[in-house]
């Protein structure tokens, strides 16, 4: 039987290690049938070791791209183009980033600066990607970005929440402007996975912690697949008319109060 990507040609951002949600999106993707290409930064070699796992690496390419460098988004269509043809039909979003003293507790005393970075590459970066490969999507597709909870303010994330609360919003937007293209944009909302983004984050475990004594379902940090799941069924044509939402996979905390 036919896997839910069959034929699709997806790209992927955000593959770092193997613990990682886009590490597992990646790998299901291509078991589901897709065609995939990655992107990475500061260190493709580290991404080009990782996606020696997949389980078709023969066929994966990893390019260089760093969201916040305008000369990097103007070559991406030639680049991706040279690779997988003239259509994309899906775009995953997994890049976030916030300098340290705009995370752990810091969240008075930081400079805008930190903030203007933490912004750009967390949530404008969903927009400049989608951009920048939007004439290779010219039978529509499918944008889906990762998200963490931001109704909420949690310990030690500071400014990385009001950026992923601009990620929200920047999605919701552009749900509304693409879908004259036929192009669904929607997001996904994880629990905390220990991926090398949350070993960024100071005081992490006190975090991640909430899980064990809110979550309905039993929350394993060390699982990025159901997440990963999340993000592949959005990719594929089973959700052909929802945009702008945001679909937890977080073991069901965001419903409960206390």
């Amino acid at each position: 039987m036919a896997g839910i990507l069959e034929g699709k040609k997806i790209l992927i951002t955000g593959v770092l290690m193997e613990s990682s949600i886009a590490f597992h999106t990646a790998k299901l993707a291509q078991e589901q049938g897709a065609e995939i290409i990655l992107t990475a930064w500061p260190r493709p070699t580290l991404t080009e070791r990782i996606a020696k796992k997949l389980p078709q690496p023969e066929k994966v390419k990893v390019l260089e791209l760093d969201v916040s460098n305008d000369e990097h988004l103007a070559r991406l269509e030639s680049q991706v183009r040279e690779h997988l043809g003239d259509k994309l039909d899906g775009v995953v979003h997994s890049i976030g980033f916030a300098p340290q003293d705009a995370l752990g507790g810091n969240f008075l005393n930081t400079p805008f600066e930190s903030v203007a970075t933490a912004m750009h590459v967390s949530a404008f970066s969903l927009k400049s990607l989608t951009m920048a490969l939007l004439p290779l999507m010219t039978e529509g597709g499918s944008v889906v970005g990762l998200t963490f909870d931001a109704q909420f303010a949690w310990p030690q994330y500071d400014w990385m929440g009001p950026a992923k609360a601009a990620l929200e919003a920047t999605n919701r937007y552009m749900a509304r402007d693409l879908g004259k293209h036929d192009i669904r944009c929607n997001l996904i909302s994880a629990g905390p996975i220990g991926s090398m983004a949350a070993k960024s984050i100071p005081g992490f475990a006190e975090l991640a912690a909430v899980w064990d004594s809110r979550s309905p379902l039993e929350w394993k940090l060390e699982d990025p697949e159901p997440a990963g799941k999340g993000v592949v069924a959005l990719l594929s044509d089973w959700f052909p008319k929802t945009t702008g939402e945001i679909v937890h996979v977080d073991g069901g905390l965001h419903a409960i109060g206390a």
